[in-house]
């Protein structure tokens, strides 16, 4: 300790004067603008996914209402190739990690259309799975991470409620064939689900409100 107050004490009164700010040199994340995320939306996002981010084709997610924490991590997950879609990666490329964040609090500040169930005969299985798992298999119940109303959690699962039936069968298919590996969670579960299954859970997820 003394030798250190005679190094300080050796130094010009200028140099004393900077090292407070030399210790903290990290610049605090800007704010998210969701005005600039809606310009890169119209430019680079609305045309998969609507303007708003709500109801379009069914093979593209809904991302109104989304958590932006959920959009952000996807969106550099596809930019490092974490999560493989050749399509995303080349817009995700293109964007900053402020970019992300303003583009994610723009959707996030969007109200997603209701959804519907298409299949009647699976929505009974589909809520069973949903709510209760499946116990002989150690498949946990969906509403454990998702929420009971498919509200997601913030920063950890993201919002199910009205999603596409379409687009949650397609990712619950890529997570257990391992064509989608960003989630070891949702790998394990996919896994030890059927078809029929996850078609049902699926479609009843779509009909959330």
């Amino acid at each position: 300790m003394k030798a250190r107050l005679l190094l300080l004490g050796a130094l010009p009164l200028a140099a004393l004067l900077v090292l407070p700010a030399q210790a903290n040199t990290a610049a605090p994340a800007a704010k998210a603008d969701p005005a600039k995320g809606q310009a890169i939306s119209a430019q680079i996002c609305g045309a998969c996914h609507t303007a708003d981010g709500s109801r379009g084709v069914p093979a593209n997610p809904i991302l109104a209402g989304q958590h932006p924490e959920y959009l952000v991590k996807q969106l550099q997950e596809f930019k490092a190739g974490k999560r493989n879609n050749p399509v995303m990666k080349g817009f995700a490329s293109t964007l900053s990690d402020d970019d992300m964040r303003n583009v994610a609090a723009f959707y996030a500040g969007k109200t997603a259309k209701p959804g519907f169930a298409k299949d009647k005969d699976l929505v009974s299985l589909g809520e069973r799975i949903y709510r209760g798992g499946i116990n002989d298999r150690m498949v946990p119940a969906c509403a454990g991470c998702h929420s009971p109303n498919g509200a997601g959690i913030p920063a950890q699962y993201p919002r199910l409620a009205g999603q596409h039936g379409d687009y949650l069968e397609a990712q619950m298919v890529a997570f257990r064939g391992g064509a989608r590996a960003n989630s070891a969670q949702m790998s394990a579960i996919a896994a030890k689900l059927t078809d029929r299954e996850i078609k049902a859970v699926s479609d009843y997820i779509a009909g959330l409100r």
